[in-house]
């Protein structure tokens, strides 16, 4: 059966969550969003493309930062509502050069900061 983005459910302003996941390790890398010609171009190009919500426009992970996110997997969840990209990273995943945007942790009522910036 041949995939069609458009059957996917997006919401009112034409976009769908994605989780991306290191393929090799499990370990949640981000999130963030995407609408059809982001998912048509992730899936064309092997490079996992986002829509960026605050500059409007698509977004190709690593285009600028060099911190690239190869596409092995692009998984639809059971509602259709919710991807989750499976990838091989080569750097940080998030803006603040960390491997994983979920670098603070709630702990005893704390924020605890777990992960560092890559050097």
């Amino acid at each position: 059966m041949s995939f069609d983005p458009t059957t996917l459910k997006y919401d009112s302003q034409g976009l769908i969550p994605c989780i991306t996941q290191d393929r090799a390790t499990g370990e949640v890398l981000m999130f963030a969003w995407m609408n059809a010609k982001a998912v048509a171009s992730t899936l064309a190009t092997g490079r996992v493309t986002y829509w960026s919500r605050s500059r409007g426009e698509l977004w190709i992970k690593g285009e600028t930062s060099g911190h690239i996110q190869v596409l092995h997997d692009l998984r639809i969840d059971c509602d259709r509502d919710c991807l989750l990209a499976l990838v091989d990273l080569t750097g940080a995943a998030c803006h603040t050069n960390r491997r994983s945007c979920f670098y603070t942790a709630i702990r005893a009522g704390d924020e605890v900061e777990i992960l560092q910036p890559l050097a």
